[in-house]
């Protein structure tokens, strides 16, 4: 049976990196997609863990040879998600999860119809602002650049299957986990997983 895969996208300081792994060590049951990108490695990334780090010549090269699903340009660094490490994944069943942009959503969306899209929200603009400033990552003109694509970025949001408002953490987090486990409950997956188990039944 083919796996799900789930699209998590939000701006820029909305809590996306923390929500999925709050996500991925509830649910060792799904794998996260690492993307490749040209933007440097922050402090304490390691390279294949958080992203895999190329040069802007190796992307371009990828993109050339038709390698990825969905590339995007976000703040100036390119982004793009490997298309054989999706497809195989989801050929021996295992679900995914992409933590992606929303024009790399909308690519994932028209060739993959049925991936479930999920867009967090933070609780008001003045909150995602504080947000980036206590991060203390980003220069003030980054931060600036940062909010005005997050305005772009939630305009898209009703495009989405599900909408989380991360308020409170650990409410955020237990809707994620709830929206990952409703979806492999939904009869067409119930019936197909356990088919042999129902047919002995009937």
């Amino acid at each position: 049976m083919t796996g799900n895969l789930f699209i998590v996208c939000a701006p820029s300081g909305a809590g996306k990196t923390s929500l999925v792994n709050e996500l991925l060590k509830a649910d060792p049951g799904i794998k996260l997609s690492v993307s490749y990108t040209t933007r440097k490695p922050r402090a304490g990334e390691v390279d294949g863990r958080e992203y895999h780090f190329v040069t802007e010549q190796k992307f371009a090269h990828m993109a050339e040879q038709g390698e990825f699903l969905e590339s995007a340009l976000v703040h100036g660094n390119q982004y793009g998600t490997s298309q054989r490490w999706i497809s195989e994944q989801r050929t021996a069943g295992n679900d995914i999860l992409l933590e992606i942009d929303w024009q790399g959503a909308f690519q994932v969306r028209k060739l993959i119809p049925e991936s479930i899209g999920i867009f967090i929200l933070p609780p008001s603009f003045e909150a995602l602002l504080s947000r980036l400033n206590k991060r203390a990552q980003d220069a003030p003109d980054m931060i600036a650049l940062r909010l005005a694509a997050a305005r772009e970025e939630i305009s898209h949001v009703s495009e989405f299957n599900y909408v989380i408002i991360n308020d409170t953490f650990n409410e955020a987090a237990q809707d994620l986990i709830s929206i990952v486990r409703a979806q492999r409950l939904r009869a067409s997956i119930q019936l197909a997983r356990h088919s042999d188990m129902i047919n002995r039944m009937n």
